[in-house]
């Protein structure tokens, strides 16, 4: 049973939207985002998952129509989920997923952020060795083709419009929620008619999508960190070259000098020491922002995005 609620409870999506219509028609004639929703709906394994929404509204005015589908973006989180664990705000969605939240609905996308770690009892995986996770690419797939089935279905959203964005753990979902030789994936295709429209990952694992003879089925854009020494950028590049060379639409980005988490906000660089380096043993990773290649990165998002899910 699909559920909804809000931050203050008793509203539905569909309803909010329509009251922040009357609220700000006297405002600028611009898109205004509502507040985050969040939604509870079953992943494809049982899970009951939770997912933030973010939804643009029109102004009355405005030169599209309200109740316009929009195009969406399901966002997929990396290992630390989708929370700040410290500062002001804490408990809320970090800087790097609420920075994305306001650029997509600034530029006209709703946006959904499914939780695949807390209603699992996890808040991070981070630390863990990958061979002892209980949350792996067999549970993100589930939750995020859940994901996609719930919003196709959501009124607000056109079905034939929805494109994945993942980072690290979340991009290496991306890539297993876009594998043509899933059957998950397949059935989800051949039965509902629906896939993602592109896909965009940010400094994935692909170590695994290699071995796995990965092959997407829609467009994929891959954003590596050259430095990264978290989930090094070879074999994606690796698995990239293999797939352009079969004719596959498969774009590459290796940002020089960037490491991993490059396109966070806010913070510096800094070495994770409770994560073993794979490429310099007896260190941490590196992980945090270089704003030139965040800046390029998203520029080339923008446009992707664009060019594959905005509503005309």
């Amino acid at each position: 049973m699909q559920q909804i609620r809000r931050l203050q409870p008793k509203n539905s999506l569909n309803s909010m939207i329509s009251l922040f219509f009357c609220c700000f028609a006297t405002l600028s004639q611009a898109d205004q985002p509502v507040p985050p929703v969040e939604v509870a709906f079953p992943s494809l394994d049982g899970t009951s998952l939770k997912a933030w929404v973010f939804v643009p509204v029109e102004i009355p005015g405005t030169q599209r129509p309200i109740g316009l589908k929009r195009g969406t973006v399901v966002a997929l989180h990396g290992c630390g989920g989708l929370y700040a664990t410290g500062g002001a705000n804490k408990g809320g969605l970090n800087a790097r997923h609420q920075a994305m939240a306001d650029l997509l609905v600034a530029e006209g996308y709703n946006v959904v952020f499914p939780d695949s770690l807390t209603p699992r009892g996890e808040q991070s995986i981070c630390t863990k060795p990958i061979g002892s996770r209980d949350i792996t690419q067999r549970e993100r797939r589930a939750d995020a083709l859940a994901t996609l089935a719930w919003v196709a279905q959501q009124q607000w959203a056109d079905k034939e419009r929805i494109a994945a964005l993942g980072w690290s753990h979340g991009g290496s979902a991306v890539l297993a929620v876009t594998d043509s030789n899933n059957n998950l994936v397949k059935n989800q295709q051949a039965t509902d008619k629906l896939k993602f429209k592109t896909a965009i990952a940010f400094y994935p694992g692909c170590s695994e999508s290699q071995k796995n003879g990965y092959r997407p089925n829609t467009s994929l854009t891959l954003f590596l960190g050259a430095d990264d020494d978290w989930t090094p950028p070879i074999p994606c590049m690796d698995l990239a070259k293999h797939l352009q060379l079969l004719g596959l639409p498969v774009e590459l980005t290796v940002f020089d000098g960037a490491v991993h988490d490059f396109d966070n906000p806010v913070g510096s660089v800094v070495e994770r020491k409770n994560i073993p380096s794979r490429l310099h043993p007896g260190r941490g990773v590196m992980a945090g922002p270089n704003p030139a290649a965040r800046e390029k990165a998203y520029a080339r998002l923008k446009v992707i995005l664009k060019d594959a899910i905005l509503a005309p």
